[in-house]
């Protein structure tokens, strides 16, 4: 028993060193600790352009550690966002399989491929007073995996750990389908091309003691997106600034904003807010 809570402590340290790489936007190319199982709930809140009102989308999500290089993600997805009354979307989920690690004091670089899916049940275009059209004119051509659209995605991340601060890039393409209820149409474009770039700094504790120790991370994050389909061609580059904070090594709260910084793609939403908690119990095989 003792060496168990020894291996559990030591797994904590680990993940705590690497705290600034804990992205609230993205993933990094590192993963959670191996037999290891982690429960988030975000809160997503949206202005909402076509009808004047807040979207608020609900995002539980489990993960787990299956080895030291793979970790899958189960999400499920309930929103107000497309109808008048909240209502279950559908779910999907994540998978990153990690390819590269170059370890060195106090530094290291991953690569790490990733999978994810969706399989939603959503108008395309917002239903929002029980069957009448929507409030304003509708032009959104922003798709997304996160609760509104079915599809598939894949692509690369790359992160880089230096003492306190933490840089990744990650570069993915997106193909979109059809909803459960409803064809995509034509105006949209199914094909997109994502990317990002993140970097998150640990700020508290400057000098390291327990693993009971808080731990404050501050983050900044740059998303984007480019829809491929000449019907519906158009970029953007939103920045997301963060704040997060990890408890006792196993439990997170992140906070964040998000808005547009530039782009040409008519879109639903400009502006977001994000709250989410996350736990992780270690070592649940040996348990």
């Amino acid at each position: 028993m003792k060496k168990i809570l020894v291996l559990a402590m030591l797994i904590a340290l680990g993940k705590v060193v690497a705290a600034q790489e804990l992205y609230v936007n993205t993933e990094p190319a590192s993963n959670m600790p191996a037999h290891s199982l982690g429960f988030r709930l975000g809160n997503k809140i949206f202005n909402m352009d076509h009808s004047g009102e807040n979207g608020i989308r609900i995002e539980p999500e489990v993960m787990w550690g299956v080895n030291k290089k793979l970790m899958v993600h189960l999400l499920g997805y309930a929103s107000n966002m497309m109808q008048p009354s909240f209502k279950l979307e559908g779910g999907g989920f994540y998978a990153k399989y990690r390819f590269l690690s170059s370890d060195q004091p106090h530094a290291h670089f991953r690569m790490a491929a990733y999978a994810r899916g969706s399989l939603i049940d959503n108008p395309f275009y917002p239903v929002m007073e029980h069957g009448s059209t929507f409030k304003r004119p509708y032009l959104n051509r922003d798709l997304d995996l996160e609760g509104s659209n079915s599809g598939v995605s894949g692509g690369i991340i790359a992160t880089q750990l230096l003492h306190k601060l933490a840089l990744s890039t990650t570069v993915g393409y997106t193909r979109y389908l059809n909803n459960i209820h409803d064809n995509i149409p034509y105006e949209f474009s199914k094909n997109s091309i994502n990317y990002s770039l993140s970097a998150g700094l640990l700020v508290l504790p400057v000098k390291y003691k327990s693993f009971e120790q808080t731990n404050l991370n501050l983050y900044v994050e740059f998303l984007g997106k480019t829809n491929t389909d000449q019907v519906a061609k158009g970029s953007y580059i939103d920045v997301a600034p963060a704040l997060q904070l990890i408890f006792n090594s196993t439990t997170r709260l992140d906070l964040s904003y998000r808005t547009q910084m530039a782009g040409n793609m008519p879109r639903n939403s400009v502006n977001s807010f994000l709250v989410r908690i996350e736990h992780n119990i270690f070592n649940v095989k040996r348990r």
